[in-house]
C-alpha cells in the first residue's frame, strides 16, 4: 500500500510538471521544494525507557524530606475532560495500588512543579498530592522500600496511581516489569520522633517504648559490596567526626550493606553532617528514623 506522503509527492511532481509546461517556473519552484520537504516516511515515535547504559542505582540517595516553607501546588486542573482535586495537605496520606515508572522521554523536561526532570534522581509523579511532597514507597511483593520527593502529575493510564523515577523503580527492583503493587505513605517533614497523646500507664512496656524518641541516622548508601561499604566508612571517617556504621540487610534477592553516619542527637545535627559530605562531594545521604 502507498503511504500518503508517497501519493502526495507524485501530486505534487505533477503539478510542477504542468506549471513547466505552462511556463510558470514558481510552481516548478515550489514544487521541487515541497519534493524535498515530503518523504515516504512518518516522524520517528518517540518511546520510553531505560538509559542506554547500566545504573548503580545503590549509590544514590533517597531523597530528604525538607520542610517546605513557600506555597504548596495543590490547584485543581483538567485533563482529557477529568476534573483533579489536589490536597491540600499530604499528612497521614496512605494509598495502595500500582506504581509505575518513566524515564528517556520525559528527562531534562520540566515537571508539574517547575523543576527538571532526573530520571536518576529520586522523585515522583501523583495525581494528587501536593507539590511538593515526600513519601515513602514500598513494593508488597519484596519489601524494599524508598523515599521520593514528589515534584510531578501523573500517572494518567490506567489504573495507575503513582509514576517513579526510573532510578526509584530499579531501587525497588520492578525496572524491567514497567509496574508493581505498593504501598504509599506521607513522610512528615515535621515530625522525626513518635509521639502519643498520653503518659503510659505504670508498668505497660509497649507504650512506654512509643514514647521514646526513634534515633536518627544519615544514610549515605545501601552496596551490594561489603569491600565497597567498608571502603566508603573510611572514607567518611575522614570528613566527619560522628560515629559511621555498616550493617547488612538482606531480602528476597541479595543482601546489601548500609552505610550509615549516627545516631545523631537532632535532625538539624543530621542536615549539617549531609552539608560536610557535600563540600567533601560525597553524596548527602538521607535521614532514616528507627
Amino acid at each position: 500500500m502507498m503511504c500518503m506522503q508517497c501519493s502526495s509527492m507524485e501530486s505534487i511532481e505533477q503539478r510542477a510538471s504542468t506549471g513547466a509546461e505552462t511556463g510558470k517556473p514558481w510552481i516548478v519552484l515550489a514544487g521541487m521544494i515541497l519534493i524535498l520537504l515530503a518523504g515516504c516516511s512518518a516522524p520517528p515515535m518517540v518511546r520510553d525507557g531505560a538509559p542506554s547504559q547500566d545504573v548503580d542505582v545503590s549509590q544514590i540517595p533517597d531523597a530528604v524530606p525538607q520542610p517546605h516553607y513557600g506555597p504548596l501546588k495543590s490547584s485543581p486542573y483538567q485533563l482529557a475532560g477529568v476534573s483533579y482535586q489536589p490536597l491540600a495537605s499530604a499528612a497521614g496520606f496512605r494509598q495502595e495500588g500500582v506504581a509505575s515508572w518513566y524515564g528517556t522521554k520525559f528527562h531534562g523536561r520540566k515537571t508539574a512543579n517547575g523543576e527538571t526532570y532526573n530520571m536518576y534522581a529520586m522523585t515522583a509523579a501523583h495525581k494528587t498530592l501536593p507539590l511538593p511532597s515526600y513519601v515513602r514507597v514500598t513494593n508488597k511483593t519484596n519489601g524494599r522500600s524508598v523515599v521520593l520527593r514528589v515534584n510531578d502529575r501523573g500517572p494518567f493510564h490506567g489504573n495507575r496511581v503513582i509514576d517513579l523515577s526510573y532510578a526509584a523503580a530499579k531501587k525497588l527492583g520492578f525496572q524491567n516489569k514497567g509496574t508493581a503493587n505498593v504501598v504509599i505513605e506521607a513522610v512528615d517533614t515535621t515530625q522525626p520522633v513518635r509521639q502519643v497523646a498520653q503518659a503510659p500507664a505504670a508498668g505497660n512496656s509497649d507504650e512506654a517504648a512509643a514514647l521514646t524518641p526513634l534515633s536518627i541516622y544519615l544514610q549515605v548508601a545501601a552496596l551490594s559490596s561489603r569491600t565497597g561499604a567498608e571502603a566508603l566508612q573510611k572514607r567518611l571517617q575522614q570528613v566527619i567526626t560522628q560515629p559511621v556504621r555498616v550493617s547488612r540487610v538482606e531480602d528476597e534477592t541479595d543482601a546489601l550493606y548500609r552505610v550509615r553516619v549516627g545516631p545523631l542527637p537532632n535532625r538539624s545535627d543530621a542536615l549539617k553532617v549531609g552539608e560536610l559530605l557535600a563540600e567533601a562531594s560525597i553524596e548527602r545521604g538521607h535521614l532514616v528514623f528507627e
